[in-house]
């Protein structure tokens, strides 16, 4: 009996575990259904509740197209949630692809850090071979790299590099030299630390070894390298022209330009001095070297430095002591106007007129030595086929140099009309106007002098109207302008009675 009861308890558990486990996989079979089909049995029933309702309550089910549409609604739906997910994958992988490539530049950085740090502690720590490997390192690593010329001189490699100029070692100089005007490129920081650190003093002097002669070529042409950049730096101007420098660049210039040797090492000397030049007070050393001026101005011709010389003529002419040393040479303005002549170049032009320019503003005695030497063709030719800077400034030496002659055509008319009036033809001012009291005493050839008198007077009006009517047209004034004092005296000349012709 006990069996029985039990054989059906466990018949009735196993068929309530065969019922419980056929409703979970039906239940589990519509839940994938569902998730497949976007809940479309759960859509479907709910539609079919819908239309017994409306059948019940009397209305019409919706019809296919409504469906239809719906379902498409619902597509798009889907579509546009599976479009912001794609984008979203997308966004993430660019980040990740961003990360990697930041991580990896970040790690290039590391170790390009430490591979400058390397190169400083042979510089600061090595020996002979050491510290000139270094020096050939920094020389090829800051050439062509901005950051690195700047983390290079943070990390200390400007003070050994200066060091190593006291080498006796040629090898040692030149690199250092070289890895010096590297680390100064573009660079106004380290420009201004490796003057600090002293090494223009070194510069010369490797020049001025005892027991040398002259010195060797690499050497100077990696000096005057090094001082065409470090001159551009304005508070280095002071410190590398009164340094003796300004002799050193004069003196390679002169061997190089009739050596023919190194055009390179010419022009950079010229751009050094000219760099130099722009401070006033380095001029004064300048024209103090012997032939200096002179050397300039007969150089002028050659198309490579013309360009170069004006530029530090220009410079030049700036300070009184230049106008004067550039007056004093003979042929100054000769050379000057040729060069007007033969050159097509618009930025030779401009500095050649800029430099007679200045000289014509300062002195009337150059202003004769232009007039002499034939300028004023060259100026009007250039007023026409000049650029428009060319053209500006001729213009107004030609102003200057009209302006000049009128005032010494009208201080010649009045010298000679003053001879006149101290010097009377017929008798005294108070004679003649005793005479012309009494017109019976008043004689047939004294009315005729009088008549010719003011005839001379009138003309004499008429010539000074026209040529105060030209001065003032040339030297574009305004057309109202009151003339002087001096100039109104003489122009009411006529009404005058005390002057006797």
């Amino acid at each position: 009996m006990g069996k029985i009861q039990q054989n059906n308890l466990a018949s009735v558990v196993l068929d309530h575990h065969q019922s419980t486990a056929g409703l979970w996989s039906s239940c589990r079979r519509k839940i994938i259904n569902t998730m497949r089909c976007g809940g479309g049995g759960y859509r479907h029933h709910h539609h079919h509740r819908h239309t017994v309702q409306s059948q019940v309550v009397g209305k019409k089910p919706e019809c296919r197209s409504d469906v239809n549409e719906k379902n498409n609604e619902n597509l798009k739906n889907n579509d546009n949630v599976k479009n912001k997910k794609s984008d979203k994958l997308s966004e993430l992988l660019r980040m990740s692809e961003l990360y990697e490539e930041e991580e990896e530049a970040v790690k290039k950085k590391v170790e390009n850090l430490e591979e400058l740090k390397a190169v400083v502690k042979r510089l600061q720590c090595g020996g002979n071979d050491d510290v000139l490997g270094g020096a050939k390192d920094v020389r090829k690593l800051a050439k062509e790299d901005s950051d690195v010329r700047t983390m290079l001189a943070l990390l200390g490699a400007i003070p050994p590099l200066v060091g190593m100029l006291d080498s006796e070692d040629l090898d040692s100089q030149i690199a250092a030299l070289y890895a010096l005007l590297n680390l100064g490129i573009g660079n106004d920081t380290n420009k201004a630390a490796i003057v600090k650190a002293g090494a223009v003093h070194k510069m010369l002097d490797l020049i001025n070894l005892p027991n040398e002669g002259v010195p060797n070529p690499d050497v100077s042409a990696a000096i005057v390298a090094n001082f065409l950049g470090l001159t551009a730096l304005d508070s280095n101007k002071p410190i590398i022209g009164s340094s003796g420098a300004i002799s050193f660049l004069v003196e390679t210039l002169k061997i190089s330009t009739e050596g023919k040797a190194n055009s390179q090492v010419v022009q950079d000397c010229l751009r050094a001095l000219y760099n130099l030049s722009i401070l006033p007070s380095n001029v004064l050393p300048m024209i103090e070297i012997d032939d200096f001026v002179s050397f300039l101005l007969t150089t002028l011709g050659d198309m490579e430095v013309s360009d170069r010389i004006l530029s530090i003529l220009s410079n030049v002419v700036s300070t009184p002591e230049g106008r004067k040393a550039l007056s004093s040479f003979q042929d100054s303005f000769q050379i000057l106007v040729d060069v007007l002549s033969w050159t097509d170049s618009p930025s030779c032009q401009e500095q050649a007129t800029y430099i007679l320019m200045v000289m014509t503003h300062k002195s009337y005695r150059d202003r004769q030595a232009m007039i002499e030497s034939g300028v004023s063709s060259s100026l009007l030719e250039l007023t026409l086929l000049g650029s428009t800077l060319a053209q500006k400034r001729a213009s107004r030496i030609l102003e200057i140099l009209r302006i000049d002659k009128g005032k010494q055509v009208s201080e010649t008319f009045i010298g000679t009309i003053g001879s006149n009036v101290s010097a009377p033809l017929y008798g005294s001012t108070d004679s003649m106007s005793m005479r012309s009291a009494d017109p019976s005493k008043v004689t047939e050839d004294e009315r005729m002098m009088s008549d010719e008198n003011k005839a001379v007077k009138h003309l004499v009006q008429q010539s000074l109207h026209s040529n105060m009517r030209r001065i003032v047209k040339r030297a574009n004034l305004p057309q109202d302008f009151v003339p002087s004092e001096h100039f109104r005296s003489l122009t009411s000349i006529s009404t005058s009675k005390s002057l006797p012709f």
